[in-house]
């Protein structure tokens, strides 16, 4: 049956993530298992989990925006640029002063198992997004809005994002928080509780790995990791839906109306590590877009995560419609329906 999450169709957007957006430098494939120190050549991409999301979404069909600050630099021209190639709405974008920069990702690929990732996040121009930059009327543009944990680490990033979310609330835009936790410019455990669960608790959807709702959960749920106990806290909330992600184990969606599934896994083998979340937020949130039922947009997400971790770059790699369902369907061919309800 159809599920039960709808989405103000008069509305021209589907989705405005909103936050960080970076430059992504990965190794070339002669530099692959290697340490950073002795890679010789990188491969430029673009970067960051809700532009890759805005570019994955948008892949897929939807209508998108951003909110978000560019650097004044050729890194922002370039970010700006592929966003205009894409067709992504430019018009929430903006520009920091010259003496911030676009944050930086390189990439280590060690095996095909194991790669990690190396940040540069001090005085990026994302976190330089303000309040100001962040308009009424274009959230109300929209049928949701993806507010990334990372915009709150730092002001004045921290004050633009609440306030995002303040005007989703008012204008009866759908809110998705995308934990999105990653260590670089937070201070304490206790100072990234306090602020993802400040959104968490106003938020429609909550997508996270089970270390991400730990993090989260610390002062409300202290000690759980249970995904049901979760679940179902964040429903006596303001949750329609809670996703949670275990890595190579799968991932759980447990919805307000009472259905829950898990979503295995389809098995590829392993280029990366990264920027399967990614994928896998883009196709879950458009199949929820389309009005699929819920374990057809677990079935999507886990097909764009496994098509992601395939492949050598996050953004470009992002598949459109046609070629993700073909993966799909071709994947459950060989290896059967990897969604099961809990």
């Amino acid at each position: 049956m159809a599920n039960a999450i709808a989405f103000d169709e008069s509305r021209p957007l589907d989705l405005i993530p909103i936050g960080r957006i970076t430059v992504d430098l990965n190794p070339s494939r002669e530099n692959y298992y290697k340490s950073t120190s002795d890679v010789t050549y990188f491969m430029k991409y673009l970067g960051g989990s809700p532009g890759n999301v805005a570019v994955g979404t948008r892949r897929l069909g939807c209508n998108v925006g951003f909110i978000g600050k560019l650097s004044q630099d050729h890194f922002g021209d370039y970010i700006y640029r592929y966003f205009e190639k894409e067709g992504i709405d430019r018009s929430g974008l903006s520009r920091a002063e010259k003496k911030y920069q676009t944050g930086l990702t390189f990439t280590e690929i060690f095996s095909k198992t194991e790669s990690s990732i190396m940040m540069y996040r001090y005085d990026v121009a994302d976190l330089q997004l303000s309040p100001e930059d962040v308009s009424t009327d274009y959230i109300r543009s929209a049928k949701a809005v993806l507010i990334s944990g990372t915009a709150l680490c730092q002001s004045p990033s921290r004050e633009a994002v609440l306030k995002a979310l303040a005007i989703a609330k008012q204008t009866k835009t759908f809110v998705i928080f995308d934990i999105d936790y990653r260590p670089y410019c937070w201070k304490s455990e206790d100072e990234i509780a306090v602020y993802y669960s400040t959104v968490a608790k106003e938020a429609d959807m909550i997508i996270g790995s089970r270390e991400e709702f730990n993090l989260t959960e610390k002062f409300c749920l202290p000690g759980n990791t249970d995904d049901r106990t979760s679940a179902d806290y964040w429903f006596g909330r303001n949750a329609k839906a809670v996703i949670i992600k275990h890595g190579s184990k799968g991932s759980f969606g447990y919805f307000a109306d009472g259905e829950s599934y898990c979503a295995k896994p389809f098995p590829v083998v392993l280029i990366k590590s990264f920027g399967g979340g990614d994928g896998y937020a883009s196709a879950f949130l458009t199949g929820l877009f389309h009005g699929l039922p819920y374990s057809r947009c677990l079935s999507l997400g886990s097909a764009e995560a496994a098509m992601l971790v395939a492949s050598e770059s996050c953004a470009d790699d992002m598949p459109d419609w046609n070629a993700l369902v073909k993966f799909e369907q071709e994947e459950i061919a060989k290896f059967g329906d990897m969604v099961t309800k809990v």
